[in-house]
């Protein structure tokens, strides 16, 4: 009878969750290829350029301090300080140090548009959409009401997780934007420390390659995200050719969750991926 034959159903079910996960990641390539200037139209930045000229007005103040500090540890005999090459190279020191915290923004800014063209150059190439076979369709059309049963209480249970995978992969990229707009005014202070000496300006090399790892984690998860689909309309791998037509297709539904899983992970630990990729 049609009323035991659950296949259609299970099939209409895992296609609307691809469809529902396809979409995510079209939204996130969206959000990835968005400067943080424009998130959310430019109210939340708008915020951060409101306190920029605290931090600058500090970030300036510390200019002077921090030149002074680096001046005294570096000195150990101040006469022989005051040559020409010597006081040239801490005043040209000291000026770019305070160019660097007036115009932070700026330059900032600047990385967020070259990255954000990056990304989008990754999204317009070929890039495979999630969905279930011809093959496995056809199978999973034509299961019985016994064997239909156990798909329908998988196909659930993997929806769900596709579901939480969708929504938390979004969360990471506004976690992202969140964690792009809180270190930015900071750009200020941290380059004022550039006027010290080696020590204090350590400070500033280190933010900068914090910053740096934050940005470039938009291509890495847009590499993840390229590849990790691509996985997924692989096939199965060639060790399930011996097995039967149902248990194919139930290894092929749950490696589809697995990838989607994986992709999520890759995601998430894209920063750290791409700190010890580049060596920040």
């Amino acid at each position: 009878m049609e009323i035991f034959k659950l296949g259609d159903d299970i099939l209409a079910l895992l296609e609307m969750v691809l469809g529902f996960w396809n979409n995510q990641i079209n939204l996130v390539f969206s959000l990835l290829g968005q400067s943080p200037v424009s998130f959310k139209g430019g109210g939340p930045w708008a915020v951060v350029e409101n306190l920029q000229p605290l931090f600058v007005g500090v970030g300036s103040g510390l200019v002077v301090l921090f030149f002074v500090i680096g001046f005294c540890a570096e000195s150990v005999d101040i006469k022989s300080e005051f040559r020409l090459e010597a006081m040239l190279r801490m005043l040209i020191r000291l000026g770019i140090a305070q160019w660097l915290v007036a115009n932070n923004l700026t330059i900032l800014k600047a990385f967020f548009s070259s990255i954000g063209a990056m990304v989008s150059h990754i999204g317009n190439t070929t890039m495979a959409q999630a969905s279930i076979g011809a093959g496995e369709a056809e199978v999973i059309e034509n299961l019985g009401f016994a064997t239909s049963l156990v798909f329908l209480i998988l196909s659930v249970i993997l929806s769900l997780i596709i579901l939480v995978c969708g929504f938390f992969i979004i969360y990471t990229v506004y976690f992202r934007f969140l964690k792009i707009m809180v270190i930015v005014p900071l750009a200020a202070i941290a380059f004022s420390t550039l006027a010290g000496n080696r020590t204090v300006s350590a400070t500033c090399v280190r933010y900068f390659k914090y910053f740096l790892s934050v940005v470039m984690e938009a291509v890495t998860m847009a590499l993840a995200i390229i590849i990790c689909n691509a996985f997924i309309n692989a096939g199965l791998p060639s060790f399930t050719g011996g097995y039967a037509d149902w248990a194919q297709v139930l290894i092929y539904l749950c490696e589809i969750t697995f990838t989607i899983a994986l992709t999520v992970g890759a995601c998430k630990g894209a920063q750290s991926l791409t700190g010890r990729a580049l060596g920040l």
